[in-house]
């Protein structure tokens, strides 16, 4: 029986999933996860609007009106919005204690001390903002004079499961406290809720390589919720997971100096909707700077759980606005997975970094030929450097696995092809893809690119011989004059060829042009025209 492309990978991912149940690893298929019918973090809404900040070191926050020094809360506490509070060191909220934070809330974080909250094991934080009255962690250093590190940032401890010997280790940051959940693992432990949160100027390397990032999160169980939280100019990475199973949704990372997701120790959380944007002169001198980076551990052990976390819709804009943009010589990869991870990655996209996709290892490699360590309906765009790279020595065939039909991945020349708002914007940026984008009207988990034909100034369309052998025509009338460019894209919506480009005068128009170098099958003819775009079918048979 002969079976399409479409029923071969519907069964592909009932199997996926039936594997993925039975090693109780979360999987793209889980009803946390929406359905949208878009790749990257945006659709037609910007989500960022209204409690997102882009300029943070210029705001003019309140002078504190309460200092809370160094030392333990034991009780339940509340810090409202009338108070501004200064963060005078390392703050403990204790087991069974929960810290509750009214919306519209300012905390800075003292520069000397390096204020810090440490939210610890059996504790709560309840940060729950609004979309209009976000809660915000920010430097105490006056606008102007703040900078990456002038504080510690927001640790949150768990006890849910972790892959460190004995259930448990202490985090990392050197605050002394201790994550995961020992003999008795809480997969659904609940730290809190963190809704509409900014944090911003945090991250500092107390110890070199452990490092208090902007959110750490350590074995944090998946009864904590957090979405919409906006970490910005963090002196270390933007969020990074140590095991757990938290779930996360609405994250931004703004111009970080490390790495803006890190996943480590066994975590194995769902996380959608994410979006970075970097700095182009700003990058991590001592372990570079990644979108991903991704460890089963920092040895690379076979310590189960294994890290195997589902991220789906990322939207990653890197320092390379343009593939000729001069970037700090400390970027690495837009994705550096090793260790044994088995990260897994769809329906998102990575646009402007030196370098793609590192895959270090032979644990990585045969995680990622198992179909333990998965990218699916992926784009990547602007890369300059290599796309693809391997471990020393390596000779795995990385872009074979990475444009396996049945995954749905591309490449793309340049950032622009994706048609994005204005995503490269450091001071205002809109992440929303225009009409006609190739990131919209993408089935959920499905290889078809969107087909429209709606762009009513081309006209009549007709490709003949189509099926198509060695060449092709294309005719349509034009009703108005324009700039029109003609590209032949594959199934997933990968550039292939530039058939034309140029000013064109209305009227009927013939187009000739070669397939025979064309991807056999479905192919798509995009016509673009100012800021309309139509797709059509072109069937190539070699």
């Amino acid at each position: 029986m002969k079976m399409s492309m479409k029923t071969t990978l519907k069964l592909f991912l009932g199997l996926l999933l039936i594997s993925s149940v039975a090693k109780a690893q979360p999987v793209i298929t889980d009803p946390f996860f929406d359905e949208v019918d878009y790749i990257g973090a945006f659709g037609a809404t910007d989500w960022t609007s209204g409690w997102c900040e882009w300029n943070p070191g210029e705001v003019v926050y309140p002078a504190t009106t309460v200092t809370v020094n160094a030392g333990n809360i034991t009780s339940n506490t509340t810090w409202t919005s009338g108070n501004t509070y200064l963060l005078n060191g390392w703050v403990y909220v204790k087991s069974g204690s929960t810290l509750t934070i009214e919306p519209g809330t300012i905390i800075r974080g003292d520069y000397v001390n390096k204020g810090s909250l440490i939210i610890e094991k059996g504790a709560r934080l309840m940060a729950q903002g609004t979309s209009t009255n976000p809660i915000i962690f920010t430097s105490n250093e006056d606008p102007g004079n703040r900078d990456y590190g002038d504080w510690g940032g927001v640790i949150l401890c768990g006890k849910a499961t972790i892959n460190q010997v004995g259930d448990s280790a202490e985090i990392e940051g050197g605050v002394g406290s201790v994550y995961g959940g020992g003999s008795a693992p809480d997969d659904a432990d609940n730290s809190g809720t963190l809704e509409y949160v900014r944090i911003e100027f945090a991250g500092v390397p107390y110890v070199t390589d452990k490092e208090i990032n902007g959110l750490t999160m350590g074995g944090v169980g998946s009864g904590t919720s957090i979405h919409h939280i906006q970490v910005s100019y963090s002196g270390d990475d933007a969020y990074e997971w140590f095991g757990g199973k938290v779930n996360c949704k609405y994250l931004v990372s703004f111009r970080t100096w490390d790495d803006d997701f890190d996943t480590d120790n066994g975590y194995q959380g769902m996380v959608q909707y994410a979006v970075s944007l970097r700095d182009p002169n700003i990058a991590d001198p001592g372990s570079k700077s990644n979108g991903f980076e991704s460890d089963n551990d920092k040895d690379g052990t076979t310590n189960v759980p294994q890290t195997a976390p589902v991220f789906s819709n990322v939207s990653m804009f890197g320092p390379k606005a343009l593939t000729s943009t001069s970037v700090n010589s400390n970027y690495k990869t837009a994705l550096h997975l090793r260790r044994n991870s088995s990260l897994n990655i769809y329906n998102s996209f990575f646009a402007g970094y030196t370098n793609g996709l590192l895959l270090e290892g032979a644990l990585c490699e045969a995680n990622a030929t198992s179909g333990d360590l998965n990218m699916k309906f992926c784009s990547m765009a602007g890369i300059p450097g290599s796309e693809f790279q391997l471990g020393t020595g390596s000779t795995y065939d990385l872009s074979n696995w990475y444009f396996n039909s049945m995954d749905c991945n591309d490449t793309l020349f340049s950032n622009s092809e994706l048609m994005i708002t204005d995503g490269f914007n450091l001071s205002a940026p809109d992440f929303r893809p225009v009409p006609g984008s190739p990131l919209l009207d993408r089935p959920w988990l499905d290889c078809a690119a969107s087909v429209s034909e709606e762009n009513q100034n081309v006209q009549l369309v007709n490709i003949y011989p189509n099926p198509a052998g060695s060449n092709a025509s294309l005719d349509f009338n034009l009703l108005e004059s324009g700039t029109l460019t003609i590209d032949i894209l594959d199934i997933t919506g990968r550039h292939m060829v530039t058939v034309y480009s140029g000013s064109t005068n209305k009227g009927f128009q013939h187009i000739e042009f070669s397939s025979e170098n064309l991807s056999e099958g479905l192919n798509l003819i995009r016509i673009t025209e100012a800021n309309s775009t139509s797709l059509h079918k072109l069937f190539v048979v070699h």
